[in-house]
């Protein structure tokens, strides 16, 4: 848990957030990272030591004080962990005049710290954030009189009855009871569209209300919302997730216990045999320099670091190093759909007018109907019409579930949905034949429920004075770079990808069939705690990539999880391990090469510390190695692998992943 208290500032979607000096582990390192570059430049432009050596204290103290306590506590547990191994290593350098060296491990590790601190102290703020979707009132209906009172929503019980105005949240899970509207649910399912509500339809608590009023029975007790499953699934997936170690940390206990028990016999096995004492602490000091993990440290860092700052120029923000270890290690891809491989906002996409209107005219028409409208088809269709020339709309009318109306040049102007307006679409059994246009060049017309098929997308009607005019046909875009992502990265991965979704079964069929993921791969329909199982069942070290707040409990789960960066909800955001900053799909597989090329440069550095620590261990048990050269050993271990680590900072370590 991180201490002290959080001081906050607001999120995008209004929750409180984590400033990083509010958090004390920041603070501590901040001062260490200051002291340390202040101190580096005096001592190497040749300052007096009463100068720089004061800045170099301050930077151990700042920096190593917490990890200090923190080892002693470890060490009262009988366990000795890496953290006092650091600090010993750090004082030892300092003994023998490498006070920088030791500085540096200091400043590395509580930086570390500090990261880790504020990547859960962000995690726990997106978590209390969800919370505020769900409206903290409701608006009940008093079973005796049927009169209204504005209760808290977690005061409502399974059969109450609320009131949802237009533009309200709704306050818990339950059933339309009458009324119409539509709601906009993308928190819950994905759906990129608001769906029609009517009486017998299921809603969600925390999802947005359209135009319409709704009476709403309620069905699950708040606890049990949704919305509070997504809470209570993150922040279990949070804890449950196996924490996953850099290689160094996963040795650290036995290379520390080993390390200490070694130098203890260094000193005292030759002491005991006669050999003088200062003999026998300069070997023993000797050892304890050239054995300390400082190269196997910086071996592991610097690879994972530079990855980490090479991606993010890409626009791939990776939240730790522990996180770009693993990100090489998935085998399986799951995929959310809108909003990940989609665009997640409608387009039009054709224009099938009757034979006694033109495209642009019938486009025009229905743009100005809809001018006034605020909902995303309406949206829609007004950008795709920015073009033309459009006429003033008047006496306009928005009928939820149903469309809009207006007179538009003097003509009644009907946008609406084909199912809600009684019209039969071409193609169906029985309707009129197609129009001129519309089959000819291949285009898909809509089926009788408004659904285009052999895509995602929905058909409206448009009707002038009460005649058909025409059909447009609508659709969330594919990314333009998904099928290239996907299929790059089936080329890294030995499992096939999953397409894992809310939205309804055609559209992510459809998406799928797109982007090249196997239809048996499809699993639609899902809610956000469906999802999240879904990514358990997967077999290997998945990697999911998502958006929204339904996505959220899937990203925990996950081995490593990745968000889109400008679509993601702040839940997700926080909650993924990445972020794509740009949501460039393409920049994923690059991400997964660069991480495998990282971890191949880690164990190259491992053997070249391993190899310069047994030489120099050997040469101090079995002769005589001089101290002064025991430390240019271990320091020019640690400056070599430190430098060939640093060769992932290039452009052609991206370019070539």
């Amino acid at each position: 848990m991180v201490s002290g208290m959080s001081v906050l500032t607001p999120t995008r979607a209004g929750a409180a957030r984590t400033r990083l000096l509010a958090l004390p582990e920041a603070r501590w390192a901040t001062a260490a990272t200051a002291a340390f570059l202040l101190a580096l430049p005096l001592q190497l432009l040749g300052g007096s030591a009463w100068l720089w050596g004061p800045l170099y204290a301050a930077a151990y103290v700042t920096g190593g004080w917490e990890p200090a306590l923190e080892g002693l506590r470890a060490l009262r547990e009988k366990t000795l962990d890496v953290d006092l191994l650091m600090i010993v290593a750090a004082l030892g350098a300092a003994a023998i005049g490498q006070v920088m060296d030791g500085a540096l491990l200091i400043v590395i590790f509580a930086t570390s710290g500090a990261v880790e601190a504020l990547a859960t102290a962000r995690t726990e703020d997106s978590v209390r954030g969800l919370l505020d979707l769900a409206p903290p009132t409701a608006t009940r209906l008093r079973p005796e009189s049927g009169t209204e009172e504005t209760v808290a929503a977690a005061e409502l019980a399974i059969g109450d009855i609320v009131v949802v105005r237009p533009g309200e949240r709704v306050g818990a899970d339950g059933r339309v009871l009458d009324g119409a509207s539509e709601i906009d649910q993308a928190t819950i399912t994905g759906e990129p569209l608001p769906v029609p509500k009517a009486a017998g339809d299921e809603v969600f608590a925390g999802t947005l209300n359209g135009t319409g009023a709704l009476r709403v029975r309620v069905e699950r007790d708040p606890s049990d919302s949704v919305i509070a499953r997504v809470v209570a699934l993150v922040e279990e997936a949070s804890r449950t997730k196996a924490p996953t170690q850099l290689f160094v940390e996963r040795i650290e206990h036995r290379y520390a216990l080993g390390m200490v028990a070694a130098t203890v016999l260094v000193f005292a096995v030759p002491l005991a045999f006669g050999a003088h004492l200062t003999d026998a602490l300069l070997r023993a000091m000797t050892f304890m320099i050239v054995a300390s993990p400082c190269a196997v440290v910086l071996a592991t860092m610097p690879p994972l670091l530079s990855a980490i700052a090479n991606a993010g120029r890409h626009g791939v923000l990776i939240k730790s190093a522990a996180v770009m270890e693993r990100l090489g290690q998935a085998d399986t891809i799951a995929y959310d759909k809108t909003g990940t491989l989609t665009e997640g906002t409608p387009h039009l996409i054709k224009v099938i007018p009757e034979p006694a209107f033109s495209e642009n005219e019938l486009l025009a028409l229905a743009a100005s109907a809809e001018h006034r409208s605020e909902h995303p088809i309406a949206r829609a269709i007004v950008a795709a019409a920015r073009d033309l020339a459009r006429e003033e709309a008047y006496d306009f009318r928005a009928e939820p579930g149903r469309g809009v109306t207006a007179t538009v040049g003097g003509r009644e102007v009907m946008v609406g949905s084909p199912e809600h307006l009684g019209e039969q679409a071409p193609g169906a059994p029985g309707a009129s034949d197609t129009p001129d246009g519309a089959a000819a060049d291949g285009a898909s017309v809509p089926d009788s429920d408004g659904t285009a098929p052999d895509s995602d997308g929905t058909a409206v009607v448009v009707r002038v004075d009460g005649v058909r005019a025409g059909w447009l046909l609508l659709a969330d875009r594919l990314r333009s770079g998904a099928p290239t992502a996907v299929a790059a990265l089936n080329r890294l991965t030995t499992a096939p990808p999953t397409l894992l979704t809310g939205d309804n079964h055609r559209a992510a069929h459809a998406v799928a069939e797109q982007t090249g993921i196997p239809s048996d791969g499809v699993r639609a329909g899902l809610l956000p705690h469906e999802k999240a199982a879904a990514v358990g069942r997967l077999n290997g070290h998945v990697l999911f990539i998502g958006d929204g707040v339904n996505d959220a409990p899937a990203l925990a789960a996950a081995h490593t999880g990745i968000a889109m960066g400008r679509r993601g909800s702040d839940l997700a955001l926080e909650t993924a391990d990445a972020v794509l900053v740009h949501d460039d799909l393409t920049a994923v597989p690059k991400a997964v090469a660069l991480s495998r090329r990282a971890r191949r440069l880690v164990v190259q550095n491992l053997c070249i510390a391993g190899v310069f620590i047994t030489g120099l261990v050997i040469w101090d048990l079995a002769g005589h190695l001089p101290l002064p050269l025991g430390v240019a050993g271990h320091e020019g271990s640690t400056i070599l692998v430190g430098l060939n680590g640093l060769r992932l900072l290039r452009e052609r370590a991206w370019l070539d992943s």
